[in-house]
């Protein structure tokens, strides 16, 4: 069984507090992107991981695919599978990939072992292993609350529009994000925002990783400047960064504006 799961970008990303535990509560959109990985699993004598494409580090006992398979073996007694991952998504990009290969990996395990689960259930098993990794159990644009993992249907109009997302090779680690927000309460509800016209989101929509991100990465605020420059209508970092993206009314052949880049271009 074969897979193809998605990235996301943050359409806006409000940080409102912090919590007892440590996390933060958080109010954005999560908008899925059909830039995919690719998983396949396979019924298998023994378990097994391997991967291929961009190298994961670290070891693949930690890897959200083992970890999301090992929740639901140990939950219904599933037998062995083999898994492969061939990996396509940038990493530590602000896109969600890992998160997602976990939630495809549910989805499958739920389908080729008949367990009949519904979103709203694999959403709580899936909320256990990410943040964002419940919002990738189902393919419509979420508002979400809370970690993240608070999710709620928001209808967004954004057919026939341009994407184009920019990696640069630049790690932002998710704990100097963090260090240099300044929680509060936004000005204008994230969903409030969303409802207007493309064109009035420039000045309304806001990622509050930003200011912070692009002060210690001048060269990530930079794409963000030029993909205004080359007639974005939208523009923002995804999540807590690198990855920057631009909503556009027409294509046009990005890949050779941005050097030492990885540049994604597709249709929303």
């Amino acid at each position: 069984m074969v897979s193809f799961p998605p990235c996301k970008i943050n359409l806006g990303l409000h940080v409102i507090n912090k919590r007892p535990d440590g996390y933060h509560n958080l109010e954005t959109c999560f908008y899925p992107v059909p830039w995919t990985d690719i998983l396949e699993i396979i019924h298998s004598k023994t378990f097994g991981f391997s991967s291929s494409g961009i190298a994961i580090p670290g070891a693949w006992e930690q890897n959200l695919c083992v970890k999301a398979y090992r929740l639901l073996a140990d939950q219904f007694s599933l037998p062995p599978i083999s898994i492969h991952l061939h990996k396509v998504i940038p990493m530590g990009a602000g896109l969600g990939g890992g998160s997602s290969d976990a939630a495809h990996l549910m989805r499958m395990l739920n389908d080729m072992f008949e367990l009949n689960l519904s979103q709203e259930v694999m959403m709580q098993f899936a909320a256990s292993t990410g943040s964002d990794t419940a919002f990738f159990i189902q393919d419509d644009p979420m508002l979400g609350k809370g970690r993240g993992e608070i999710l709620s249907r928001i209808n967004i109009d954004l057919p026939g529009k341009f994407l184009v997302l920019v990696n640069p090779d630049i790690h932002v680690s998710t704990a100097d994000a963090y260090a240099g927000v300044k929680p509060g309460n936004p000005a204008v509800p994230l969903d409030d925002i969303l409802k207007l016209p493309l064109d009035d989101w420039k000045n309304l929509l806001k990622n509050d990783f930003e200011h912070a991100v692009f002060e210690k990465y001048p060269a990530i605020g930079d794409i963000k400047d030029k993909l205004y420059s080359l007639g974005a209508t939208y523009a923002s970092m995804s999540g807590s960064g690198a990855t920057v993206f631009g909503i556009f009314e027409k294509d046009f052949e990005a890949a050779i504006k941005f050097p030492n880049t990885t540049v994604w271009v597709g249709t929303l």
